[in-house]
């Protein structure tokens, strides 16, 4: 529900392969372990710095700054040691909030909400030259999350299509492709034809849980990420816990894969569940973690598409359902759980949020298992097939906490909740970088070999990274590796460069 990003993963990656001229491809030999922090600007305060875009073609940073009124902040990244603000495009007269914005060939797509978020949103193109308007098109309800497909030749977005506090209106969540060479045609597409699988669905982990459990107005559409061959979408369901594959040919959604849960009852996934223990320790506890991804990358390799998640957690907190309950609030089985009295105090699950639409499998009236918000870590998945590939169990965290960075104030909740995700190539490596919202660092990995992450450098950001951007060398206005991290609570955003070796 928090908004994330990712940033053409693939096509970051696809443009890899131009050629700087006619005869080698275009390279630089860095060091994806030695990113540093070479310019930074504020925009303003809280709100001020959310999902930050790049055009290679003007070497403009366009960032949304929803902080006083909706626009976009211009920025110069000509020289990323000394940012300037350019100027600001005014969004107020097309609606509510601008929640997401994704740049291709000298065009500006900005994802934008309705007044009312439950009426359906906009999604306004503009040139990256004149900030000219080019096209209003029209898609589904909160359209929060908008990409451009590597080709170009479709603009995504993910339309959550939340429902009104009291649940009397809820917009079916849906997702719009619209055909950029064809005048900018929508066709909005929703989940309707999958309905017969709920109950099958539900088995492996998927939730539909809404107030009137509606099959397709219950799906809440988060992040897109789009294939390298512009055929295929996958598009996270955070609040239902599953990632559904998308056919851009045929604009149909073909599958949702159900992402189960993770057990934190083992050594290598325990967690830190308390804050109020006065300590940040892992323990092994008898509690389940939804995994509930936000944002999505998806990197090729071979045959195979690898989707990248980074595994947040979100609870729907209405007038008309609230599901968060801390474990110290709710009866618990005591022939499942015999020490309940003190499971239940503060230093041990007493603070853990679970949700309270899970668990009492008996339907007794009291809980014989507990499920948390999010899986605290990052998942590797197979496109094809959905299955699970990798998880980085309880790696963040403990890079966290081993930097000093952790805040055990949110030991109770999701740790250091990890949002935003994107790929890049960095020298000869491929790297993965993980925003942690909580925490305020991106986590950096290397996914050279993409099954078997290896863990390189953890930086800190501003004050709740929201927006994790790569910017490859070939497109890089100095010609080298960026990465630009833009931070929703104190409306900053960070240029980050590693070193050259």
């Amino acid at each position: 529900m928090r908004k994330a990003f990712f940033v053409l993963s693939i096509g970051a990656l696809s443009i890899l392969s131009c050629k700087k001229n006619s005869d080698a491809p275009f390279f630089v030999n860095e060091d994806a372990g030695a990113f540093s922090e070479v310019g930074s600007i504020d925009l303003g305060d809280a709100g001020a710095a959310e999902i930050s875009v790049f055009d290679p073609q003007t070497n403009r940073l366009f960032v949304v700054n929803n902080s006083t009124v909706n626009k976009i902040d211009v920025v110069d990244l000509a020289d990323p040691t000394n940012l300037k603000l350019i100027t600001s495009i005014s969004l107020t007269s097309y609606g509510g909030g601008v929640n997401s914005l994704s740049v291709y060939n000298g065009k500006l797509a900005a994802a934008i909400e309705a007044s009312n978020k439950q009426d359906n949103g906009k999604v306004v193109v503009f040139n990256t030259s004149d900030y000219k308007e080019v096209k209003i098109i029209n898609v589904g309800a909160l359209p929060d999350m908008v990409t451009y497909s590597p080709d170009g030749s479709f603009i995504l977005t993910a339309n959550e299509g939340e429902p009104s506090a009291d649940y009397t209106i809820d917009p079916v969540g849906s997702v719009s492709v619209i055909e950029v060479n064809n005048n900018y045609a929508v066709t909005t597409i929703d989940f309707s034809s999958l309905a017969s699988q709920q109950a099958a669905l539900q088995t492996k982990g998927f939730r539909i849980f809404g107030v009137g459990n509606n099959f397709a107005k219950d799906i809440e559409p988060e992040y897109i990420a789009v294939a390298a061959d512009s055929k295929t979408a996958w598009v996270t369901l955070q609040e239902n816990n599953g990632i559904a594959k998308i056919n851009l040919s045929s604009k149909t959604i073909t599958d949702i894969f159900p992402l189960g849960f993770k057990d934190y009852n083992t050594d290598a996934n325990a967690i830190d569940a308390s804050d109020k223990d006065a300590a940040s320790t892992f323990k092994k506890w008898p509690v389940k973690g939804i995994y509930q991804p936000d944002a999505i990358a998806v990197f090729t390799n071979g045959a195979t598409p690898y989707l990248f998640t980074a595994n947040e957690g979100d609870a729907r907190e209405y007038t008309a359902l609230t599901e968060a309950k801390r474990v110290k609030d709710i009866t618990l089985d005591t022939t499942v759980f015999p020490n309940a009295v003190t499971l239940k105090t503060d230093a041990q699950l007493g603070r853990l949020n679970i949700t309270n639409t899970l668990g009492d499998t008996d339907k007794d009236g009291d809980f014989d298992e507990l499920y948390s918000f999010g899986a605290r870590s990052f998942s590797i998945w197979n496109g094809l097939t959905g299955a699970p590939v990798f998880d980085s169990k309880n790696d963040l965290d403990a890079r966290c906490i081993s930097a000093g960075v952790y805040d055990d104030n949110r030991s109770d909740d999701k740790g250091a909740e990890p949002e935003g995700i994107t790929i890049g190539k960095v020298g000869n490596k491929t790297v993965l970088f993980v925003g942690l919202e909580r925490a305020d660092a991106v986590a950096i990995y290397d996914i050279t070999n993409t099954t078997a992450p290896v863990f390189l450098q953890l930086i800190k950001t501003g004050d709740a990274p929201e927006g994790v951007l790569f910017i490859p060398a070939i497109n890089s206005p100095i010609k080298k590796s960026l990465l630009i991290v833009s931070s929703e609570n104190d409306g900053v955003v960070k240029i980050y460069r590693p070193a050259t070796l």
